[in-house]
């Protein structure tokens, strides 16, 4: 049986252990679910922090954060850390989310020597600074319970939905290439998460007479890095799939305007989007978790616009019969 690791598009079987695995993780999180759902949810305007953990993870700001971020969080190597631009970023997430990226990613130079405990003195004085009062009780570290603080009562999705649209530009390449070049090598690199941990050692890059484009990525930039650009460029370039006047590799025309192939279009983005959030977090387990995501979203569209049946022995994947509903 084939694994969807390898072959992320067009996948129909998956190995018995994804299917365990699944189930097993269906489990914990209805167990995850029982407890959380004990726990009322909180916004920072209640108050979710203390003083005291503000002025902590104040002093800690000014020695490991001050440099790239500004004395003032108004931003200079690093983005700003306040204001609306700031909040505007963060406020569709919980704090699980911020206190995960500060703990994992940060500082650039470093990351992953904060502990939680720090990660969330920092997100503290943070609030403090954009003006959220201070409460009683510290800003717990405990995923479960900051994954039930958000930024306001309203519901995330109570703004209008913005309609997702393509490029004006005109296309260059027809569908498939831009699948082979951008989608196909991305969600692969985040397939081998899998079975590989972006977090391990790796050996310095030696050039060979034999040129791999991968292995000299991955000398320059870290296996997590490249996990996080991997997701950004499955949720970039998804909508790329909506450009008007693409065409199909067997010169159909893209069906840019039907409901469904923008349904599954949304559905990769959104599982950009997820594998971004779980690579933030620099735990192996997630990103391998989402990957299922990925799976799904592929398999939905290659379903209905791919994987045709009626192929020849000459052309067994049947690819005239590609992009038509």
């Amino acid at each position: 049986m084939k694994s969807s690791r390898r072959i992320p598009y067009g996948v129909r079987v998956r190995r018995l252990g994804t299917f365990i695995g699944v189930s097993s993780v269906c489990v914990l999180v209805g167990l995850f679910a029982l407890v959380v759902g004990a726990q009322s949810p909180r916004v920072v305007d209640e108050g979710v922090y203390t003083s005291a953990q503000a002025e902590g993870g104040q002093a800690l700001y000014m020695a490991q954060c001050a440099v790239c971020h500004g004395r003032s969080l108004a931003g200079g190597l690093g983005p700003p850390l306040s204001g609306d631009t700031f909040v505007g970023r963060w406020s569709s997430l919980p704090l699980s989310d911020l206190v995960a990226k500060i703990q994992g990613t940060m500082p650039e130079d470093a990351p992953g020597q904060l502990t939680r405990e720090q990660a969330a003195s920092l997100v503290a004085y943070l609030l403090q600074a954009g003006g959220f009062p201070a409460g009683t009780d510290e800003l717990s570290d405990d995923a479960a319970e900051l994954s039930q603080i958000t930024w306001s009562n309203a519901p995330a999705d109570q703004a209008a939905p913005v309609a997702l649209t393509g490029p004006s530009a005109p296309p260059v390449g027809n569908l498939a290439e831009v699948m082979r070049g951008i989608m196909f090598p991305s969600s692969n690199l985040l397939f081998n998460v899998q079975g590989h941990d972006p977090g391990a050692p790796q050996a310095t890059f030696q050039a060979q007479d034999n040129f791999s484009w991968v292995d000299w990525g991955a000398g320059i930039y870290s296996g997590w890095q490249i996990v996080d650009y991997a997701a950004i460029a499955l949720a970039e370039a998804a909508p790329l799939f909506l450009t008007p006047g693409r065409l199909c590799e067997n010169g159909q025309p893209v069906p840019v305007e039907r409901e469904d192939w923008i349904r599954y279009t949304e559905e990769m983005v959104e599982a950009g989007k997820a594998a971004y959030r779980a690579a933030q977090t620099r735990d192996q387990a997630a990103v391998s978790e989402v990957t299922n995501v990925i799976a799904e979203a592929c398999y939905n569209c290659h379903e209905a616009y791919r994987d045709k049946p009626g192929g020849s022995t000459e052309d067994p994947s049947n690819k005239a019969a590609r992009c038509i509903p």
